[in-house]
Parts: structure tokens; C-alpha cells; sequence
């Protein structure tokens, strides 16, 4: 688009259905590859991506051609297809509906690069549901609680 000037940053968090540890270690490296060429075939750039087994976060640097939504129902669908094609878990994978997306300012980018690197860490200390809370809640986000990626039946 002639004239169009963006900067858009946004991190992105969502979790596996009801927050199961399904992404292994083993494989997760393949993961986060994939879900970049997913991303960069979409004309945005990846920044940093890594994951936990129960959820995932990734930093991007969004064009305007595409809503957040449909980029990340994209990135689930397509991951999903992947990681059930390559039988790394016995049973069909699945990602939990819905997604969290934060914007931030150039500025701030080093800082939320630190943070999603750090997950292996900050997880020793916080679970997953505490952390996206805190995300939601820092960022004035109103939420449902009983909303929050569901558990079981």
C-alpha cells in the first residue's frame, strides 16, 4: 500500500487445549521453526518465539495486510496440521481457543525479547495462568475469569 507507514509490534500468547503439556522438548526447536516460516509466509517478521509444554509466545512484527486474528488462527491451524503429521504425541494435538496479543513500542522490544526467552525461568516462579493474568492486568485488559483457557470437563 503506497503511502502506508507502520509499526506495529505485538506479542501474542496462547495456549494448548486446556493448557496440557503436550509441547515437548524434543521438538519444540522444530516448532518454533515452522510457526516463523508460517509467519514470514504472511509478509510479517518474527522476532523471538519460544514456548513452555502447556503455551506458547511469540513477538512479531505485524503488517497491516492481515488482522491478528486471522493471522493466529492461521499459525494454530497450520501448526497444528504439522504437529499431528509428524505423530510426535499419541493422541491428536490441539491448541485452546482464543489468544492473547499485547502491543508495545519500539522501545520497549529488548525487554518483552528478555521475557519470552526467559519462560524456562520465569516459570519456576509463576505458573502459566498467574503469568497471563498478570499480562491482562498490566496491559488494562478486561477479562472473564472463567474465560481464562479452560480446563477439562
Amino acid at each position: 500500500m503506497a503511502n502506508t507507514y507502520t509499526q506495529i509490534h505485538l506479542h501474542f500468547v496462547f495456549a494448548t487445549k486446556y493448557r496440557k503439556a503436550q509441547i515437548d522438548k524434543s521438538w519444540k526447536e522444530q516448532l518454533h521453526k515452522y510457526i516463523t516460516a508460517v509467519v514470514h509466509d504472511h509478509n510479517h517478521k518474527m522476532v523471538q518465539i519460544n514456548s513452555m509444554p502447556d503455551h506458547l509466545h511469540m513477538l512479531i512484527g505485524m503488517r497491516p495486510h492481515e488482522s491478528a486474528s486471522a493471522l493466529i488462527k492461521f499459525v494454530k491451524s497450520e501448526s497444528t496440521k504439522w504437529i499431528n503429521s509428524k505423530n510426535f504425541l499419541r493422541h491428536k494435538f490441539a491448541w485452546q481457543e482464543g489468544f492473547g496479543a499485547f502491543s508495545y513500542h519500539k522501545s520497549a522490544l529488548p525487554n518483552v525479547i528478555l521475557y519470552i526467552q526467559l519462560q524456562e525461568q520465569h516459570h519456576k516462579k509463576k505458573l502459566f495462568r498467574e503469568e497471563y493474568i498478570t499480562l491482562l492486568t498490566e496491559a488494562e485488559i478486561e477479562y472473564n475469569e472463567q474465560y481464562i483457557f479452560s480446563e477439562p470437563m
